[in-house]
């Protein structure tokens, strides 16, 4: 399909979302902009929207004349059940409401490692990469909302044709963080490429990919990306000796190092708002 010319970005004042702001135009975009907060630094001409996804007016009128999605609002750690429920689950489904009423037809879904994080991690550097097919494991209610996303996704393709693209995103920062952050690393940069292709690919139906940069400590197969277009960029590696130097290898005796999901399966980081 063409590229969409005019994309609605969730989300827009969070973290993934400021980065998206700065290299999704490049592509050729025209972003309109929704958040629950002001946008910092959005241009004043009405096309960044101040609104919660429980307000199915405003985010009807937000979605009506775009031409795709890219949906990153919500909440991205461990909540109570009521909180998630009504900002990821909830919303996401008031979204895909507006987007089936609008005639919306294509939706890029930020769902997370987590919506399979009890999955075991690789346990060894040449053992077989996660496939994109492992069942949903969520490891907290974070993840649970997310393996909603990915269903309700999968449901409205076959239901209402609109087509989505899940991305299980690893850790979208500047550079990684953490040991374990070296084998789920997603740049930026490749982010918007990821993006980009989810965006563009023809006959997605709803296809679900596994978010991150080329690592060399990759734990998961990102074949069904490649398979839209994605051709990732960067790699983690070059930032492993000075993290390795400061954190340790992570211990097998640890029980946050034994599952996909890491300390989200053992103490998760808490909203907090």
């Amino acid at each position: 399909m063409p590229a969409p010319r005019t994309v609605l970005l969730t989300g827009a004042a969070g973290g993934l979302g400021t980065l998206m702001r700065k290299l999704l135009p490049p592509y050729g975009y025209r972003l309109r902009l929704l958040d629950l907060v002001p946008v910092a630094d959005a241009p004043d001409d009405g096309t960044a929207i101040t609104a919660d996804l429980a307000d199915t007016d405003a985010l009807r009128a937000a979605v009506r004349g775009v031409d795709a999605i890219v949906h990153l609002a919500g909440i991205s750690l461990e909540s109570s059940f009521e909180k998630i429920l009504r900002a990821n689950i909830q919303g996401t489904y008031n979204l895909y409401e507006a987007a089936r009423a609008e005639g919306v037809r294509r939706i890029v879904f930020a769902s997370s490692n987590h919506a399979v994080g009890y999955t075991p991690r690789p346990a060894w550097d040449d053992a077989p990469p996660i496939p994109v097919g492992t069942p949903h494991r969520p490891d907290t209610f974070y993840g649970l909302s997310k393996c909603f996303g990915e269903d309700l996704a999968s449901l409205y393709w076959d239901r209402h044709g609109i087509e989505t693209v899940s991305v299980r995103i690893g850790s979208c920062f500047p550079e990684p963080t953490s040991v374990r952050m070296l084998s789920l690393w997603l740049s930026p940069a490749d982010g918007a490429r990821l993006l980009h292709a989810a965006l563009t690919a023809e006959g997605v139906g709803h296809t679900v990919v596994y978010g991150s940069s080329a690592n060399t400590r990759l734990w998961w197969d990102l074949s069904s990306a490649r398979a839209i277009g994605y051709e990732p960029q960067d790699d983690s590696e070059p930032y492993a000796a000075k993290l390795i130097a400061e954190h340790g290898e992570p211990s097998p005796n640890n029980p946050a190092n034994a599952n996909l999901g890491g300390p989200f399966c053992t103490d998760p980081p808490v909203w907090p708002h």
